[in-house]
């Protein structure tokens, strides 16, 4: 049996402060005055924003506590943390959803007069801030998964940004004040689509489905492909993390000698083809494979 351990490279925890800092004074700045101008669009970009900032520190902690090396106890250390913060990154982000939604359908009751040249500045240095946290994240988000979901989210609280922009003009051109409210809920709507995948990846992480970027058919083709190697089973695929993809697998190779150097081949194959970071392969001569299945793939 061999085993070979894939380490990511270093962490971007400067760009997570930076960005969880600028979130912060954007939520300040939305929230004092999307309450002056009695915007609930601007409250709720605040709020949005407000959601990143504890995404930006869930990542950030989760990000700390898989950097630090497995244990006796936890043998793969902390890095399922990493899942667990996107889950409930999820559940936070949909219940800012709800809280969003009841506010704009109460405005829309009940318009309230807006100042709509206060709500296009102010969602303007939003647009701004956010562009400079998605451009912290645009060089690793080409590398890293859990990066790249941050910088896209930093990307989306843009555009965001510019419809809430987009609101403000309208109602200073025209005095329509109930697209201030409208504007709210397709916010809502931004978020809640964003969630929803957000919730059901992380979900299929945390119950050790097969990373959506993997493709278990094509694996399993690899590995009986490999010279010697007769059957493939119990294998299995799933995330130690939001970055590493772990696998097991049984090969049966009857004839061949299954060398280090050929084990280790197949690891380096696995991670530079199909994003397999941890990989633990057992070589079996096949008297008992008669009894299992061909292949297993969970």
């Amino acid at each position: 049996m061999s085993e070979v351990h894939i380490h990511s490279g270093e962490g971007t925890n400067a760009s997570f402060k930076i960005a969880i800092g600028l979130n912060i004074l954007i939520v300040i700045i939305q929230a004092v005055y999307g309450f002056l101008s009695h915007s609930v669009a601007l409250i709720a970009d605040a709020g949005h924003n407000l959601t990143d900032v504890l995404s930006l520190l869930f990542a950030l902690g989760a990000n700390i506590l898989a950097a630090r090396p497995p244990t006796q106890k936890r043998t793969y250390g902390f890095r399922r943390t990493t899942i667990l913060a996107a889950l409930l990154n999820g559940v936070i982000l949909l219940l800012t959803t709800g809280a969003i939604l009841f506010g704009a359908i109460e405005r829309l009751r009940e318009p309230v007069a807006v100042d709509g040249g206060t709500v296009s500045i102010i969602a303007a240095i939003g647009i701004v801030l956010n562009s400079v946290s998605a451009w912290l994240f645009m060089r690793g988000s080409k590398h890293d998964l859990n990066v790249r979901a941050a910088f896209l989210h930093m990307a989306g609280d843009a555009a965001v940004s510019a419809g809430v922009v987009l609101a403000g003009l309208i109602i200073l051109w025209t005095g329509v004040l109930w697209v201030d409210s409208a504007m709210s809920i397709v916010i809502s709507i931004v978020i809640t689509i964003s969630t929803w995948k957000l919730l059901r990846e992380s979900f299929n992480l945390a119950a050790d489905a097969v990373p959506e970027h993997v493709d278990p058919t094509a694996i399993e083709r690899y590995l009986r492909s490999i010279t010697g190697v007769q059957n493939v089973h119990d294998l299995h695929i799933w995330g130690m993390s939001t970055t590493h993809v772990v696998l097991t697998a049984h090969l049966v190779m009857p004839e061949k000698p299954a060398d280090d150097a050929l084990l280790f081949n197949v690891c380096q194959e696995l991670r530079s083809k199909y994003n397999v970071e941890h990989a633990t392969l057992q070589i079996e001569r096949g008297v008992l494979s008669c009894e299992l299945e061909p292949s297993h793939i969970i």
